[in-house]
């Protein structure tokens, strides 16, 4: 009713880069629970009007937040005080401006993503193909895994509220407690990543077969590459009910599969969906024909035109031809199903030979006593770059670098088995749950990708 943005913001961000969001997007109001308040910076508090929501319960549980770290102590506005002291509104609503979703910030900067307003009759284009592309349908019991500043959990969250359906949040992701909320809440349709099946799947045995997940009819995954046996494993639990779609803030939705689909083309994210297009450029700004590897360009299926919050320049260095690339390369194959390698930015070049680490994560994943792993580019006189691995490992996992490049040279070519192995308790996270690769490689290199000294 308001015509303004909703502007999600990161609760794990510093004063510093909440500053900068409120800043950059010109904001004038701040919804912010209690126990954030205090993370507010000081010198913005007092031109923006800040409403202060009492801190659930569920929360403080999950984060083991105390009565007095709820009590905010900054000068704002009780919510429901503000909500208040207005009259109903009885006039026709102001067209929904939607959210402005600032991307995850990296390659640089968060750049928020705002859209044109939608006309009615392209809101319910965009809701038919959210629809198609996330399997949900009216009356969905939905449970949310992510948090919702993220593109993917904000639209499906949207999606199953316009829906008619009923929005169940989690506010951490924890793998027994996902068991027991399905059970719990009679959960028909989930949002995941595949991190959190990796988690899952690594509960024990028995954990697992006593869980009841006979409700769930629909699950969907993006945001990241899922590794083979990893999605083979949750199909076989929890039947072919495991669906995938492929898209990004700029362009929403573009591709989707089917568990049963996926399965004969194991490692497809889909055929683009109606009204969707997907094409493969090589290095010269040719197309490429079916099977060569090359940088997708999707359109902005049937969503409105976006442009970069204060920075409509970057627009103009992602489009080509009216189609638009978040980074990421593939190819697509004879019948139009599309494979994902990597993010062009997290493509290794070993001595001319371009090398994709998630390739190589998929096969590392299966590793007896590897719980997750990154593959990233370190800097190597002779070839320029060579390949690191960093091994999250499960508890009294017996691994050596050794047997780690032993068992990948057993598994694919030699030019891509990592020179360095390092293994860690936890990997740096991203509150999606995708590791934070640019923390693992910001220690070999600096801020040109050169070598540190």
């Amino acid at each position: 009713h308001l015509g303004a943005y909703s502007v999600p913001i990161n609760w794990h961000f510093k004063q510093a880069e909440i500053e900068y969001i409120l800043v950059n997007c010109e904001a004038k109001v701040l919804v912010v629970h209690a126990d954030l308040a205090l993370k507010l910076p000081a010198s913005l508090t007092t031109d923006i009007q800040v409403l202060v929501v009492p801190t659930p319960p569920e929360i403080q549980a999950a984060y083991t937040l105390t009565s007095e770290q709820c009590a905010s102590a900054v000068e704002s506005v009780g919510w429901d005080t503000w909500r208040n002291q207005f009259t109903p509104w009885d006039e026709p609503p102001v067209p929904a401006r939607g959210s402005m979703i600032y991307t995850s910030g990296t390659t640089g900067s968060p750049k928020g993503v705002r859209r044109a307003p939608a006309s009615a009759e392209l809101q319910q284009s965009i809701m038919d193909q959210i629809q198609l592309g996330f399997g949900l349908r009216p009356s969905a019991r939905a449970l949310m895994t992510g948090p919702l500043y993220h593109s993917a959990p904000n639209a499906y969250a949207r999606a199953v509220i316009s829906l008619g359906g009923d929005l169940i949040l989690m506010p951490r992701f924890d793998a027994l407690d996902f068991l027991d909320s399905v059970e719990r809440h009679s959960v028909t349709h989930t949002h995941m990543v595949p991190t959190m099946f990796v988690r899952l799947l690594n509960l024990p045995p028995a954990k697992r077969l006593a869980a009841n997940l006979s409700s769930l009819e629909s699950v969907v995954h993006g945001a990241a590459p899922c590794p083979p046996d990893v999605k083979r494993n949750m199909i076989n639990w929890w039947g072919p009910i495991v669906h995938e779609y492929y898209g990004s803030t700029e362009a929403g939705l573009i591709t989707f599969v089917t568990s049963s689909e996926w399965l004969e083309k194991k490692g497809t994210v889909g055929q683009p969906l109606p009204n969707s297009v997907v094409r493969i450029y090589g290095e010269e700004g040719q197309i490429l024909n079916p099977g060569e590897i090359g940088d997708i360009f999707v359109n902005l299926a049937v969503g409105a035109g976006f442009t970069y919050h204060n920075d409509e320049k970057k627009r103009a260095e992602i489009e080509r031809d009216g189609l638009i690339t978040n980074g990421d390369r593939g190819y697509l194959d004879e019948d139009n199903f599309l494979f994902l390698c990597d993010r062009k930015a997290d493509m290794v070049i070993s001595g001319g030979v371009n090398i994709y680490p998630a390739e190589i994560e998929a096969i590392l994943i299966g590793l007896e006593g590897v719980s997750d792993c990154a593959v990233f580019g370190i800097p190597d006189t002779e070839y320029g770059e060579a390949l690191g691995a960093a091994i999250e490992t499960h508890p009294n996992a017996n691994l050596t670098e050794q047997s780690v490049q032993k068992f990948l040279r057993e598994n694919m070519a030699g030019y891509k088995v990592p020179k360095l192995v390092t293994f860690h308790d936890h990997l740096p996270r991203e509150d999606s749950g995708k590791i934070f690769k640019r923390r693992l490689r910001e220690i070999y290199w600096d801020d040109n990708r050169a070598l540190n000294s």
